[in-house]
């Protein structure tokens, strides 16, 4: 069990990445005084928190209703990992859990960053919804494990609302080449991870 856990820390600490949101965090508030930094930083994870638990309680009913198995979730739910891990590895900007030019370019010209795109799809982003998604299909019911599973998920967005608030002591002791290497090396142990997924749905899709 103890096992599982870490597994679940370690794989959604890659996902949401909370050490590379603090430069582009930082970029986003940037000329911002502390007080409202620390709004925002709240707001933000707060937001993100309920569409992720959200979407973990509801997930598996919208499946459901859509006739999608949760084999085939998870093959596609670990593809879009894979493509997620690869930009990782190569330091790629894409909308996986990124921002687009032009989405940077609307974020600069709002008052409140929170809801977008701090919240989603920074913090909040597809591959962190998938995987929420994955990981509460793989407890199977079993309320310890899913229970586990959700205090894991609230220790990762407290670490990721720490380090927001921590930002510029961050920003001073890794700056952005020292949180792009983190990212690269974390892009690697998702690769392997997101195979494993596609393995594992394809063996049950197909009882192999």
């Amino acid at each position: 069990m103890i096992e599982q856990f870490i597994k679940y820390f370690v794989l959604l600490f890659v996902v949401i990445e909370p050490v590379s949101l603090v430069p582009l965090f930082g970029a986003l508030t940037r000329g911002e005084g502390d007080v409202c930094r620390r709004r925002i930083a709240f707001k933000s994870t707060t937001l993100a928190a309920s569409i992720l638990f959200a979407f973990a309680f509801a997930g598996d009913y919208l499946l459901r209703a859509l006739g999608i198995s949760f084999d085939a979730f998870k093959i596609a739910g670990g593809l879009l990992l894979f493509l997620l891990a690869v930009d990782m590895v190569f330091a790629r900007q894409s909308g996986l859990r990124s921002t687009t030019l032009r989405e940077r370019d609307e974020a600069r010209y709002r008052e409140d960053i929170s809801v977008f795109p701090m919240a989603f799809p920074l913090i909040a982003g597809p591959g962190s919804l998938a995987t929420v998604l994955l990981l509460v299909g793989e407890t199977g019911g079993d309320w310890v494990m899913l229970t586990g599973l959700l205090v894991v998920l609230t220790l990762i967005l407290g670490l990721t609302l720490v380090l927001l608030l921590l930002t510029p002591h961050v920003m001073r002791v890794l700056g952005v080449t020292g949180a792009n290497v983190i990212s690269r090396l974390l892009g690697v142990v998702l690769v392997a991870l997101a195979v494993q997924f596609v393995v594992d749905g394809i063996k049950n899709l197909f009882n192999l």
